[in-house]
């Protein structure tokens, strides 16, 4: 059963509009002497990390409103240490930005509810896709995240 959205969220939602996801950085490493082509993937851990870092709102010389905002998406690979955190032996990680066109100048309010809880719908496709990528070019064990939808 969906759930109703908020008066500020569904005000964020009728006011703005996606112009652009693009990466703003990025890492992928193996740690010393880990090689995964040589490694027993079902012995890894696979962690996931998401996070909004945050949204600003900016205005262009031509006055238009827009929307940023900061999401940081990330995986790691790690080793099992009894009693402690997995020992990291890969990671893949990468800031986004999402850009939206606002027509209207909106609340504080409604602005971080959208950032939290609809942007990364937007971003999610691109992170799926570098994810796949970087995995494949360090040939990390290939990992087919779900597709999310975005309900309005």
């Amino acid at each position: 059963m969906a759930t109703k959205n908020s008066v500020s969220l569904q005000k964020a939602i009728d006011n703005l509009s996606i112009q652009d996801v693009y990466l703003k950085s990025s890492q992928a490493e193996c740690s010393e002497g880990f090689d995964p082509k040589r490694t027993e993937h079902t012995e890894l851990l696979v962690q996931q990390m998401h996070i909004v870092r945050g949204s600003e709102i900016l205005q262009t010389n031509e006055g238009n409103l827009i929307l940023k905002v900061y999401v940081r998406l990330g995986t790691r690979w790690g080793m099992p240490v009894e009693g402690s955190e997995p020992e990291v032996k890969a990671l893949v990680e990468a800031d986004f930005i999402a850009e939206y066109t606002m027509a209207e100048l909106l609340e504080t309010e409604a602005v971080d509810e959208f950032s939290l809880k609809n942007a990364s719908f937007h971003v999610w496709p691109y992170w799926r896709e570098f994810l796949s990528s970087q995995c494949e070019r360090l040939r990390l064990p290939r990992l087919i995240l779900p597709a999310v939808q975005f309900n309005r």
